[in-house]
């Protein structure tokens, strides 16, 4: 069956001399790898660019629920991009969230406000001039909302005394049984980390150590909940682009 989507890049892998796999998550389907012509011309280059990590496109395809890859017919820029793949912080911060989705995404099927929550934080990152040193950890802590984690702090009454329990995403002044958990001194940040956007991160400063510590955690928290995310590469380069 033929159909008209959008699609955000997710990663690419050589497949054969000739194809590769692009796994992209689509609007209307989520995550879905697609088998397409590797590019061997100038002119197929086009190709290449369209397929950048984390670029947003229009797509038709000829979906067939049987088959674990898909075949693209067309595909054109939706929203080009001015600085995304240009500027050297943009482009890292691309690289770690396509690395980072290619696995966390891979079960996820539609989920519409997932993608516009991810078009709209891709775009906000285009647009951005400056202070995008705490914008990973607001995209990846906001984006558990849309993937049924989103931490419970509810009101807290435990007078700072409280920890968080990674693995069921709450405050609580029992102490779990089992060693996933954040005790009282960095639990109650989990409360300030939530009310961070891109607006107000700017405002949240943040020593080198404290914005890795708070990554190293964040990334912890979703492989609980998603346990197919490796170790990543780009994780380091993060802890060292950000002072």
């Amino acid at each position: 069956m033929l159909e008209r989507t959008r699609g955000i890049v997710l990663h690419t892998l050589r497949y054969d001399d000739e194809r590769m796999i692009a796994s992209v998550f689509t609007e209307s389907r989520g995550y879905v790898s697609f088998l397409t012509r590797m590019p061997r011309s100038r002119r197929s280059s086009v190709r290449s660019v369209l397929l950048r990590p984390m670029s947003i496109l229009e797509m038709d395809f000829d979906f067939r629920p049987q088959q674990n890859l898909q075949r693209i017919r067309e595909m054109s820029v939706d929203v080009p991009f001015l600085s995304l793949p240009y500027h050297p912080v943009k482009a890292s911060l691309a690289l770690f969230f396509s690395e980072f989705l290619h696995h966390a995404l891979r079960h996820e099927g539609e989920n519409r406000a997932l993608f516009s929550y991810m078009e709209y934080g891709l775009r906000w990152l285009d647009e951005a001039e400056a202070g995008l040193a705490n914008y990973h950890l607001v995209f990846l802590i906001h984006m558990s909302r849309f993937m049924g984690f989103w931490p419970n702090v509810g009101r807290r009454g435990g007078g700072g005394h409280e920890v968080f329990d990674l693995r069921e995403g709450r405050l609580t002044s029992i102490l779990p049984q089992h060693e996933d958990f954040l005790r009282p001194s960095e639990a109650s940040n989990v409360s300030l980390l939530l009310r961070m956007d891109y607006d107000t991160m700017g405002l949240f400063r943040m020593s080198r150590e404290q914005r890795n510590r708070v990554l190293e955690v964040i990334i912890k928290y979703y492989r609980l909940h998603v346990p197919e995310i490796p170790d990543m590469k780009s994780v380091d380069i993060l802890r060292e682009l950000f002072s």
